[in-house]
């Protein structure tokens, strides 16, 4: 049995504006070094976490097979970067009797650029490195700390 669907020029209307979206974020708004915008990461981009406590930021950033030492951190105002090198293997790079049948493993450098969403205590940053996860407390400054005021009642 056939079903007859009426047609509604409105449908087509809709998928066409999406696809203008996307060609236009495509082309104008996402660069190569921001990601696909579909939860893939592009190459050299360091995927993060951060959240905020009452008392801090908390950033975390996994670095699988990166030594502590070769992680740098430096904070400027309210700009903060993380950069680090993923190195290859060393006896792959002195062997020469061998050959790829996949490379899809990134090595190079990679970091992150990120604009704080309040102000910090460089100071006092911890960062810990634990099984490949980086870290990182930035206790907010002073001035930005919520603040309980009492009541007081006048007689």
């Amino acid at each position: 049995m056939t079903t007859i669907v009426r047609w509604n020029p409105f449908d087509e209307m809709i998928s066409l504006r999406e696809a203008m979206d996307r060609l236009f974020e495509e082309s104008f708004v996402r660069s190569p070094q921001t990601g696909a915008g579909d939860g893939s990461v592009a190459r050299g981009r360091l995927p993060i976490d951060l959240y905020e406590t009452d008392e801090a930021l908390i950033l975390k950033a996994r670095l699988p097979g990166v030594n502590p030492e070769d992680v740098d951190i430096t904070i400027n105002g309210d700009n903060l970067v993380v950069k680090a090198e993923l190195r290859s293997d060393a006896a792959l790079d002195e062997a020469k009797d061998w050959s790829w049948y996949r490379h899809e493993l990134y090595h190079g450098p990679v970091g992150r650029s990120i604009t704080l969403p309040t102000l910090v205590q460089p100071d006092k940053v911890e960062a810990t490195f634990r099984h490949g996860e980086l870290t990182l407390v930035l206790p907010k400054a002073e001035e930005v700390k919520p603040r309980s005021i009492k009541v007081k009642t006048v007689k």
